[in-house]
């Protein structure tokens, strides 16, 4: 993928249709490093599955026999000598899924972030019954969406709806200037 934003999109995407309820992207730029970290409460995966998903060949998918979400995040990671580790649990009262990925962002063959602002308006606007927290902390700053606290503002009004998709998209810019 082309940048890192698309990953968070496949991935994220992942989350919801395993039944997730509450997704977290967190994205931790710490001088010449980038964390990234996609934690979900849905379903997770068993240990045979979770040997299985860094295989492209690999899919829970029925519309095509490759999934290539995981392998090529992967490979974004450790191009750039960094990582990925991949936990999950089905416990009844633990369950769901972590995907972290470290990035070197001083490599010439580091993967650009990309529009994130516009993936998590994306996940909003495709999932408004899901709940999604955006954090990105780039050294001592940080931008914050957390559709809970919204939900309690709007009372019952759908985050889908073109003027909440506006302001998300506003705020998150208001957001952005100040990382």
């Amino acid at each position: 993928m082309k940048e890192l934003s698309l990953n968070i999109l496949d991935i994220t995407e992942n989350s919801v249709k395993a039944g997730a309820t509450l997704t977290e992207i967190s994205i931790i730029e710490k001088g010449d490093t980038l964390t990234l970290i996609i934690k979900d409460n849905g379903c997770g995966m068993s240990d045979e599955i979770l040997k299985t998903v860094e295989n492209p060949f690999y899919t829970t998918r029925t519309t095509r026999k490759v999934g290539l979400g995981i392998p090529l995040l992967k490979l974004a990671a450790e191009q750039t000598g960094g990582e990925v580790k991949i936990t999950s649990s089905t416990d009844k009262d633990n369950h769901g899924t972590c995907v972290t990925a470290l990035f070197y962002k001083n490599h010439l063959d580091f993967t650009p972030l990309g529009d994130v602002k516009e993936t998590v308006l994306t996940l909003i606007q495709g999932h408004p019954d899901t709940d999604f927290l955006f954090i990105h902390q780039k050294d001592e700053n940080e931008a914050r969406l957390d559709t809970r606290e919204l939900r309690t503002v709007l009372e019952g009004v759908l985050l889908n709806t073109y003027e909440v998709l506006q302001w998300i998209k506003e705020y998150l810019n208001e957001q952005y200037q100040l990382l």
